[in-house]
C-alpha cells in the first residue's frame, strides 16, 4: 500500500469589499495546478469578511477540481489514445 499526501495552499487577497483567492496545489513536484475565484460584497449587505473569505476559497478550489479533473482526462487519452467521454465532479 502506498500512502500520498498532496496539499493545497489557498492564499486570500482582501482589498474593500472584494477577495480574491488562489488555490495552488503540487504534485510530486512536477506539476502545480492553481485556481482561481473571487467574491464581491455588496454594498447593501453587511460586512461579514469571513463570508467573502468562504465564497472565494470555494470558487478557487472548484476551478482547481475542474482543472484537476481535465488533467486527468488528458493523461487517460495519452495512455489509452481514445477520447474521455466524461469525468464529472
Amino acid at each position: 500500500m502506498t500512502t500520498k499526501t498532496w496539499t493545497v495552499q489557498v492564499t486570500l487577497d482582501e482589498t474593500e469589499d472584494d477577495t480574491l483567492a488562489d488555490a495552488a496545489l503540487s504534485i510530486e513536484n512536477k506539476m502545480e495546478l492553481r485556481g482561481h475565484g473571487m467574491s464581491r460584497r455588496n454594498p447593501r449587505d453587511e460586512s461579514e469578511p469571513r463570508i467573502g473569505d468562504e465564497l472565494a476559497a470555494a470558487r478557487a478550489l472548484s476551478d482547481l477540481a475542474h482543472q484537476l479533473l481535465a488533467a486527468a482526462a488528458h493523461d487517460i487519452e495519452s495512455k489509452t489514445h481514445v477520447p474521455v467521454r466524461s469525468l464529472q465532479l
